[in-house]
This record gives C-alpha cells, structure tokens and sequence, in this order.
C-alpha cells in the first residue's frame, strides 16, 4: 500500500478510465489536469480517434482544455486493452442500463472487470463509478477480480465511488462536487479516498463499505424521482382543478423551512434519474421487500408522456381540430435545457405517440440537428416566424435558454409549454396553456 500511496501522492502513477462518456472523458481529463498520465479506454473507435485528436465530445468540457491536455501527452485514448497492463490505478465508467424487463444489465461493468483480471497486478486500484444496485462491487466486480488468485486490501484495492455527473449545471462539475468513496477494506478507502484527493476540489467523504456507496447514489436520485413524482400529481391534479400549479409552487418556496421546490414536465429523462430507482427495487426483492412507493413514482412519472398527448388533443379540440393532420411543432428534443443529451428523453416518446396519432411532426432543437426515433429520421428546423406561424400547436418540451420566446409569443398561434418556459415572456399573442 505504501507504493501505491507514494506513486499517488508524488503522481507517478498511471491512470486509466474506462468508458469515454459522459462520466468517464470529464474524470480522465481531470486526473490528466492534476499532473497524472492518463489513458482512456473505450470499445468506440470513433470516441477513441476523437479524443486523440484533442476533438471534445462532451458538452461539459472546453474544448481548449482537453484539445492541450491532449497535446501535451496527458491523456491518450485507445481501444486496446493490453494497457491496462501498465496502469496503476482504474477507474470503471461504463453504462449500467436496465433490460427489457426493467432489470439491472451489469454486462458492460463485467466484461470490463474481466479485461481488468487478465492485467491484475499487485498494488493495483480498481474503482467502480458507474451507478448500479448495493452489492455490485463486492458480489459481481469482487469476485471476477480475485479468481487470479490475489487478495483484494492485501494485493489489490477494490472501491466504490459513485459519479455525480449532472449535464449543463454551470456551478457544479467533475472537479469540485464532493465525492463519495467506499472500500472493500479500510485500505481500499485509505487508497481511493488519496486518488480523488489529489484530483478534485470537492469534499471526499469516506464510508464504511462499497454498499453503503452505492445505496447513497441510489438514495440521490430516488429522492429526486420521488419528489418529482410529487410535482408531477400535484400539476395533474392542478389542471383538473383548473389551477397553475406553477404559481402554487412559487407560494409554497416562500417557506423559508420544511419545502423544497420540484417541478413537474414532460416526463424524467438522463440516464439516472428514470433508472437508478429500478436498480434497488429488483435488488429489494432479493430480500421479499416491495418497494412500494418508489414504483408508485416511477408509474406517475412513466405516464406524463401520456399526459401532453392527452392535453395537446384537447387543446385542439377546442379549435375543431383532430391531432390527425394536426401540424404540431416540437420545441427541444434534450431531456433537459442547453444540453445535447437525449439518453432517456421523454419527448422521444411523445414524439412516437404523436406519430401513432397521425400528426405532421416538425421539430428544432438548437442543440441536436438530427436524430432517430423507432427507425424514423428527424432533422431539426429553422426556427422561423413562418413556420410558428403554420403550426397548429407549438408544443415547448424543453426549456432551451437560447429560444427567443419574445418570436415564439409573438407567432405562434397555440402553445402547450409544458417546462413553464414562458414564465417572464410579455404580450403572448396566441392561446397558451402550461403543463
């Protein structure tokens, strides 16, 4: 351990990530940032040549940073994973998706455990980052890494600390959010903690297991998806009643105790917050628990898709106009603001159910330029009076900063904003309803 630590400390060491995406390529950039040789690995060849190029993919990272990182030999990517051989430190930032039937798929955090085994050296660390269900580290990961016959805390360190990714946030990033980390030994922690310290800015917390790690990243976005949920009823709920939920919840912030705001929208998209909760409902049957409450969240937030369509018919209606034929502009396609993240999006989903009701789609999104739903191409268009103009219903299911809502009030004959974009848009000419 004392090997490892020094080589850390004086960063001599060697670090690898595996997985180039969106929590892997800001992680390895950092570690190359604080003065470590940094290779990435990932199966893409195109992730692989663009990183080599210094070409940025991510929109959280500036270009120049990774393009001199790239220059000055701190980060290289490669598709090969013979290096690991020559690396002292891992880290493992691979999808963790569910399945069809909505089960954790651990596929590609095993088959990069086992590239891992094959090149396990003595005084190696090996860290999991990618969110998954409390038990992965030390039943899945464990295991494949000691069948060579080395004793984890005495050989190698084996950690768990999860990634705090958040796409667009402009306060909080890689480098300075606190991080979580758990070991399957206290030697495994005192190693991992020493790594992410001489890396990040943030607060490294230290827990007692892997498990603990991983049911805290769980817990987060369980929270979140839970409380959503909430916004998302009470927004339901409102409109029958035929009261703005939007003003309802801007009341309730003026406690300065006890409350905090959630929003309701189209629907829960990115790739943690509509998945992690499902990792520890199937990990709790294990245990003959039935996680109540979170499933309820997750059948609530599941059907606010249904909802826009539902209330973009009815707002037609009111114009004697079926959703047949109907000319319906799409404004965002992200499953959230100033972002080109589509992982999870709800309005994918409100765009194929559209399509099932035989509307004409038309969609921007000065973010994305084009992009596939169930085998049907879409590119987006110009966002231009005219084409407000001859739209039927201008449906708002992002809340893009760099849509000028002053053009789209002004044009646009029916809207349906479900984001409450419009909020501090004056002299909206056309009908205009909110979620």
């Amino acid at each position: 351990m004392e090997k490892i630590l020094e080589r850390i400390n004086r960063k001599n060491a060697v670090i690898g990530v595996i997985g180039l995406g969106y929590v892997g390529l800001p992680l390895a950039l950092e570690k190359a940032k604080a003065g470590y040789h940094v290779i990435g690995f990932d199966i893409q060849e195109k992730r692989v040549d663009m990183v080599n190029q210094g070409i940025n993919y991510i929109g959280d990272i500036i270009d120049e940073e990774l393009a001199d990182t790239v220059r000055r030999g701190g980060l290289k990517a490669t598709a090969d994973y013979a290096d690991l051989a020559d690396i002292d430190a891992v880290a493992i930032c691979v999808p963790t998706p569910l399945d069809r039937y909505q089960q954790p798929d651990t596929s590609y955090v095993e088959a990069s455990a086992k590239e891992i085994a094959k090149r396990l050296h003595p005084g190696m660390l090996v860290v999991l980052e990618s969110t998954t269900y409390p038990g992965t580290t030390e039943e899945v990961v464990l295991p494949i890494l000691e069948a060579g016959g080395l004793k984890v805390g005495e050989d190698f360190y084996l950690a768990f600390s999860p990634e705090r990714v958040d796409p667009g946030n402009k306060v909080f990033n890689t480098k300075n959010t606190p991080k979580v980390v758990g070991g399957v030994t206290p030697a495994c922690t005192q190693v991992a903690a020493a790594l992410y310290r001489n890396v990040l800015e943030g607060e490294v917390v230290e827990v007692s297991s892997p498990a603990v790690a991983e049911m805290e990243k769980i817990l987060e976005n369980t929270f979140r998806n839970i409380n959503i949920a909430l916004a998302n009823e009470m927004a339901v709920l409102c409109n029958k009643m035929g009261i703005d939920y939007w003003e309802v919840v801007e009341a309730a912030k003026s406690k300065p105790y006890g409350f905090m705001a959630f929003y309701p929208g189209p629907g829960l998209g990115g790739h943690c917050i509509p998945i992690d909760p499902y990792y520890l409902t199937w990990k709790a049957r294990e245990y003959k628990y039935h996680t109540r409450l979170i499933e309820l969240a997750g059948e609530i937030n599941n059907y606010m898709p249904d909802f826009v369509v539902e209330r973009s018919m009815q707002i037609l209606n009111r114009y004697q106009k079926s959703m047949s034929g109907a000319k319906v502009l799409i404004l965002g396609v992200a499953y959230k603001r100033d972002i080109d993240d589509m992982r999870e999006s709800p309005v994918l989903e409100i765009i194929e159910k559209l399509e099932k009701c035989g509307a004409e789609l038309w969609i921007n999104d000065p973010h994305i330029p084009a992009f596939t739903v169930k085998d049907h191409h879409y590119e987006s268009m110009e966002l231009t009076a005219d084409l407000l103009q001859s739209a039927d219903l201008v449906l708002i299911t992002t809340d893009h900063t760099d849509y000028n809502y002053d053009m789209i009030a002004t044009h646009a004959r029916v809207i349906f904003d479900t984001r409450n974009a419009m909020k501090n848009t004056k002299n909206i000419q056309g009908d205009y309803e909110k979620i």
